[in-house]
């Protein structure tokens, strides 16, 4: 069965945003090719099993098996060497994307406190939207008593949007919770 948010897209999120800009055909329709997530951990650089832990909370919550990042350089005043990890990541596609995409919108986003929506201003001049996420406990996946330390995360939409705006509406029809205008 294909995700709620995939059938959504294909019957009411395309037929939408074609008739809004004036497409001609509906492959110029934007859509969302990946989900990057990333989880920067520093002080790894002292204790080896932070990214351990990293992998784990990060692969529980995407689903997907995440990998650490490693530094580039080395850095001296941080104690970093070459080659040491420094972070972990994941990039959603398919499926996994609209499952996560919609466990997002839906149920991590609305646990956050005093939530009154994401912030409009993360778009990057190309289409692309990356959300922080301040602590990883708003996602259900993650149990409050096996978590040793809060961290935060970086969430990225790619999209294939030509303009920031295309890629706005293309989200909000998704269900993205931005910030009312006022």
């Amino acid at each position: 069965m294909a995700p709620r948010l995939k059938e959504k897209y294909l019957k009411e999120i395309v037929p939408g945003l074609k008739d809004k800009f004036q497409y001609k055909s509906i492959m110029q329709v934007p859509k969302i090719e990946k989900i990057c997530i990333n989880k920067g951990l520093g002080a790894a650089v002292a204790d080896k099993k932070i990214i351990d832990v990293g992998i784990e909370e990060i692969t529980t919550i995407s689903g997907q098996k995440a990998v650490p990042t490693k530094s580039k350089k080395d850095i001296s005043n941080f104690k970093l060497r070459s080659g040491q990890a420094i972070g972990v990541r994941v990039t959603l596609r398919g499926d996994r994307m609209y499952e996560f995409m919609d466990r997002l919108m839906n149920v991590a986003l609305p646990r956050v406190r005093d939530f009154k929506g994401v912030n409009d201003k993360g778009f990057d001049g190309r289409g692309n939207y990356t959300l922080g996420v301040k602590e990883q406990i708003i996602f259900p996946e993650i149990s409050i008593d096996k978590v040793t330390k809060i961290n935060g995360m970086d969430i990225t939409f790619v999209t294939n949007a030509q303009t920031d705006e295309e890629s706005y509406e293309l989200l909000k029809a998704f269900g993205m919770p931005f910030v009312n205008k006022n």
